[in-house]
């Protein structure tokens, strides 16, 4: 006799934890190319930027091969209730993190063209940055991972602090361009990068709402509450 929560066909146990396992890696390669595309910046270290931006490849890779995972459970097993539930949501995780991947590539892409210019001092506030767009991922890859409604739900809230930090680097890079003018190119660059990572915590909330879905069936009730102020 089944376990409760056990499908009578082991093998689709198996593919089903197989899908996580791919999410999982892509997701902790993305977040790695985050962290070194920050330390790429922080260093000037254009040879560790060459890297980052040629390892996206890997992400591109894994993200095709969880689209023919999904495309062959559907044809094949047919899941309904949450385990479609489980199976869309791969699809739609998946996409997210590939995005999170080409953010981070994006950031060192503008590393490269940073370090042929000047350093401007606005540069150490991206680590602060950064390092908030890593936790809320490595956070939802663990609720991913343990199907933590919760745990997602707190890291979904935390992009407000991400975007209010945004907003404040922006600030700060427009008042260094308007008393010096020589400081527009470099905190231009600086300003794709914040967005780049701005955008980064929009996917990981996006990974967070996915999770809410697969646990609970729904949508997460209230409004997602936005920090960036960039508009106004």
């Amino acid at each position: 006799m089944s376990l409760p929560g056990e499908h009578i066909v082991k093998s689709y146990d198996e593919e089903l934890n197989r899908l996580t396992g791919e999410i999982q890696r892509m997701g902790n390669l993305a977040l790695v190319e985050l962290e070194a595309a920050i330390t790429a910046v922080i260093e000037r270290d254009s040879d560790a930027a060459e890297r980052i931006i040629a390892s996206d490849k890997a992400i591109d890779e894994l993200e095709n091969e969880i689209s023919q995972d999904v495309i062959r459970l559907l044809a094949l097993r047919q899941p309904i209730a949450r385990d479609l539930r489980e199976v869309l949501a791969a699809l739609r995780i998946s996409s997210d993190i590939e995005r999170i991947g080409d953010y981070a590539a994006n950031v060192a892409k503008r590393a490269l063209a940073l370090n042929r210019v000047d350093q401007v001092r606005p540069v150490i506030s991206m680590p602060r940055l950064g390092k908030i767009a890593g936790e809320i991922i490595s956070e939802v890859l663990l609720a991913y991972r343990d199907r933590d409604a919760d745990r997602a739900l707190l890291a979904w809230a935390r992009d407000e602090e991400l975007d209010a930090l945004y907003t404040g680097i922006f600030r700060e890079l427009l008042t260094y361009m308007m008393e010096d003018p020589r400081n527009i190119t470099a905190c231009t660059h600086l300003l794709f990068m914040a967005k780049n990572i701005e955008r980064i915590g929009d996917h990981a909330t996006n990974i967070a709402e996915n999770i809410y879905f697969i646990v609970h069936g729904t949508q997460i009730a209230q409004e997602r509450r936005k920090g960036d102020k960039t508009t106004s």
